[in-house]
């Protein structure tokens, strides 16, 4: 496993186009996000999704969130009509992931995907570049989430093909998760974003 510094502005080159080069052959990166490390492939890679729920021991039917450098490359992914638009343009990037209909091909018709703009600008600058890219926390699943990049080397391993080192994230509460299909919208986990009371969600 490669890692690389993940800090300043000046790492970003480096970083970009190591990713690209890891994507480019099914790979997994950790990348650090404005809360927690997550793990990162293609969103369209099949053979890199089986990767990651492998490393997890996650279940198949637990979908994998995508980050996005921009409220217009969430828009590749996903369908997102008024009010919507307007209220995560003026929400994002921030730690708030919604749950929207799926636009890719083969989707299927009631296919939806969890999406956010972090709060992590050299992350929002990688994702500019790259894609969007999944970013499952980096931890097995029903484990506590790692902002230490050493404990996700530890905890990973060999099965990381780049761990892109920020040092220690903020930690603290996940992104607060809201299903966008539901009417009303429905709270599916609270977390590190107060939601506005004028959006009308409903906590289950």
């Amino acid at each position: 496993m490669l890692r690389l510094p993940f800090v300043v502005a000046a790492d970003l080159p480096a970083a970009v186009a190591t990713v690209r080069e890891v994507l480019g052959r099914h790979g997994v990166v950790a990348i650090p996000t404005e809360s927690f490390y997550g793990l990162a492939v293609d969103p369209r890679d099949r053979e890199a999704l089986a990767r990651i729920y492998r490393a997890k021991d996650r279940v198949a039917e637990k979908a994998l969130l995508v980050v996005a450098a921009s409220l217009e490359q969430v828009e590749t992914l996903v369908v997102i009509e008024e009010p919507w638009r307007a209220r995560l343009h003026e929400a994002w990037p921030a730690p708030l992931t919604v749950v929207l209909p799926d636009r890719r091909a083969g989707a299927g018709r009631d296919a939806t995907l969890a999406v956010r703009v972090p709060a992590h600008d050299l992350l929002r600058r990688l994702l500019a570049l790259v894609g969007p890219l999944t970013a499952t926390s980096a931890n097995p699943s029903g484990g506590a989430p790692a902002n230490d990049p050493s404990e996700v080397e530890r905890v990973f391993g060999s099965l990381l093909d780049l761990l892109l080192d920020g040092g220690r994230t903020p930690g603290g509460l996940p992104s607060t998760l809201v299903d966008c299909t539901a009417h009303p919208p429905v709270l599916l986990r609270r977390g590190g974003w107060e939601l506005p009371d004028g959006w009308g969600v409903k906590e289950p």
